[in-house]
């Protein structure tokens, strides 16, 4: 399926792509026949915001539960199979909106529908190509911009410097994989973000590289090795993955996976998080958060409670 995305940029036809987390289920769609498919998507860095009410109720879930899976990842940071590992979550929820009223209330720079099967709403940048360039921007840290001198705390809080530098060394190391000259242009920065009854400061970085004039040709060949996404499972990445599918105990499915648009002259994409799944038992609302050794459960913990809002 990736070299279907090199044949169409070979012939500068724009298309969508999806993508679930482990980059096992690929869909590929000319945009010319998106009219074809129930599938809605909006990328927009200076959308503008509507406001609304909280639409989600949540369910209170097992901190017991989550704990269990929190010691097991820090055990398996103990005996160095991985120093960072993003631990993610199904949350059950309730709202009366159906997937399509949950799109189109969402504000975010990254929205897609998937059918009657899922929606995302995401504030992060998978990566985006434009003039020989490949850009990523990781996030990493969190904190209530309500808090007293937030943006102090969040940029000076030890684990959270260490959680974001592992990421953008391993995104350093994967941009290395699919360009030349890597450059963090900026390091840890500082972004507020709507979270429907709250707004959160976010904490990201600038990574850029160069992929020369050529890489229209190559686009499924730089999304196939960039997967999955380093800010959402961890490092190093081929352990963790597979420390992620035994410990997590659920499929993530689409959830942290990605989707891009390509529209003949660049290429931009969002991870898929900020996510509400529709099962037969009702919606699930998935989300998640980095586990390093300085980690704390129950910190953790809130903060992936925190991530289940419609921004």
């Amino acid at each position: 399926m990736f070299e279907k995305l090199n044949t169409l940029g070979r012939k500068r036809e724009p298309f969508l792509v999806i993508s679930d987390f482990l980059a096992s289920k690929v869909e590929v769609i000319k945009l010319a026949d998106l009219h074809l498919h129930d599938i809605e998507f909006s990328i927009d860095e200076d959308y503008t915001f509507k406001k609304h009410d909280e639409l989600f109720i949540k369910e209170e879930e097992d901190f017991k539960a989550y704990k269990e899976k929190f010691d097991k990842i820090i055990e398996q940071i103990k005996s160095g199979n991985t120093y960072l590992l993003n631990l993610t979550a199904p949350t059950k929820i309730s709202s009366a909106l159906s997937l399509k009223e949950i799109y189109k209330n969402a504000n975010a720079k990254y929205k897609l529908r998937y059918k009657d099967e899922f929606v995302c709403f995401s504030p992060e940048k998978f990566v985006g190509i434009k003039d020989s360039h490949i850009d990523t921007y990781p996030m990493k840290g969190t904190i209530d911009a309500s808090i007293t001198d937030a943006k102090k705390k969040i940029l000076g809080n030890t684990k959270e410097l260490a959680e974001h530098t592992m990421i953008v060394d391993l995104l350093r190391n994967d941009l290395s994989m699919v360009a030349q000259d890597i450059r963090v242009k900026m390091f840890r920065f500082v972004q507020r973000v709507d979270a429907g009854t709250k707004e959160l400061l976010q904490v990201s970085s600038h990574i850029s590289g160069f992929v020369g004039d050529s890489w229209h040709e190559r686009v499924g060949d730089i999304v196939q090795k960039l997967l999955p996404a380093g800010s959402i499972s961890g490092t190093p990445k081929k352990k963790t993955l597979e420390i992620i599918e035994e410990v997590e105990s659920y499929e993530r499915g689409y959830f942290s996976g990605i989707f891009g648009v390509y529209d003949g002259v660049s290429f931009d994409s969002g991870v898929m998080i900020r996510f509400v799944e529709k099962t037969k038992n009702g919606y699930i609302y998935k989300s998640g958060g980095g586990i390093t050794l300085d980690s704390d459960a129950s910190l953790e913990y809130n903060e992936l409670r925190d991530k289940v809002y419609l921004p």
